[in-house]
């Protein structure tokens, strides 16, 4: 069973309506952090698919920097698991009327030999294999990937299907600003996008790896890192590349997630963009599942360790948030569920249970037109205290 095609074949399919490996092992060990990754990728892609299925006739998943499919104790990279999510899914039977359009690259050669092995293995062993669900194994750089795929799509005069983009490179190399924005311009595309904040920290003033840095940030104010230092430095190169994935990019939606080595240094962040409130939504509450303490990180020193039940989020810091933000006003529910998405760490499920209802019971909000105490469906209005 082969399943690569050739570039244009693969942009034909994503249209709606180094040379060798060096001294890198052709696989690696699997770590907590990097499970954690596939974690979010795979909670965020079984709600993805069903949502934009009911809307699309197409639908996209482009995994940029797909390594060979498979780590060292035999466990499945993302490609198969991305997979598995579709043929697995829950509502599969309602999703068969619609293109599912798979393109995993891997430019480096073993590596995509390796990944073509599993991919053609997990097909073989899933026959016989859905009519509506189309496999890419593609061995081209990324940029060129992209470069190829952007010359059709101008050719044919036609927009790129919904697309969720799961790019994760090693290093900094071969993800100019400039190239997402272009790629990623169309209204339905989605990016989770590594980002090397370990490597980014260490050269951002050393001068030897400038230009390379330009083309990651889509500009220079990186330098102006000099001088900062421990968490000042950190938040700065980190707002930096989020405010370019607003600025440059356009999306005005963008959450990052942060990866904390062995070491408890941070070891990169992977940041979510999206100009769909909905899809935000998702991934905060994948993200809250992955750190049910905060849904902003995970260490690989807390792997294995007994964590937080839903009920056990300490939401204070919000209730304080909100007292103070909203103090006076009267607003609907609505516009509580906006604010706690937009402009706080929190998700959607903490708003209600979790928060409304211990500020209410306190006396810190009412509500006129509330028909049972302690519950807030949708119009509901929230008076809260001068």
């Amino acid at each position: 069973m082969q399943t690569t095609t050739s570039m244009r074949g693969c942009a034909h399919t994503m249209a709606s309506t180094d040379d060798t490996d060096g001294d890198d092992d052709t696989v690696w060990e699997l770590k907590p952090h990097t499970e954690a990754k596939h974690r979010l990728l795979t909670g965020y892609l079984k709600a993805w698919f069903p949502v934009l299925s009911r809307w699309n006739d197409r639908i996209v998943f482009l995994d940029g920097f797909a390594g060979p499919g498979i780590y060292k104790g035999g466990e499945p990279g993302s490609p198969t698991q991305a997979l598995g999510v579709l043929l697995d899914h829950t509502y599969g039977a309602a999703m068969t009327n619609k293109k599912f359009v798979f393109i995993f690259n891997e430019d480096k050669p073993r590596r995509h030999a390796r990944l073509t092995e599993v991919v053609d293995a997990f097909m073989a062993e899933h026959q016989p294999w859905p009519a509506n669900v189309e496999v890419s194994v593609q061995g081209d750089k990324f940029e060129d990937l992209a470069e190829g795929i952007l010359a059709y799509l101008d050719e044919q005069k036609a927009h790129l299907a919904p697309t969720f983009a799961f790019i994760d490179p090693f290093g900094v190399k071969g993800l100019p600003m400039d190239l997402l924005r272009r790629f990623l311009s169309f209204e339905k595309c989605e990016l989770l996008v590594y980002f090397d904040f370990n490597t980014v920290n260490r050269f951002a003033n050393a001068g030897n790896i400038d230009p390379r840095l330009e083309e990651l940030f889509g500009t220079d104010l990186f330098k102006q890192a000099k001088g900062l230092s421990g968490a000042e430095r950190k938040a700065f190169l980190h707002d930096l590349y989020q405010a370019q994935l607003t600025d440059v990019c356009g999306f005005p939606l963008v959450k990052s997630f942060e990866m904390i080595n062995e070491t408890g240094h941070t070891g990169y962040f992977l940041f979510y963009g999206t100009r769909n409130i909905k899809g935000l939504e998702i991934m905060k509450d994948v993200m809250w599942r992955v750190d049910p303490g905060g849904g902003q990180r995970f260490s690989d020193k807390l792997a294995g360790l007994d964590v937080l039940f839903e009920d056990e989020v300490d939401t204070r810091p919000l209730q304080r948030d909100m007292a103070q933000h909203f103090r006076g006003q009267t607003v609907t529910v609505e516009t509580l569920e906006h604010y706690i998405l937009i402009d706080t760490p929190y998700a959607l499920k903490h708003l209600k249970k979790l928060t409304l209802k211990p500020m209410q019971m306190a006396g810190g909000i009412t509500s006129p037109n509330q028909k049972k105490r302690n519950t807030y469906p949708p119009g509901t209005l929230i008076e809260f205290r001068s």
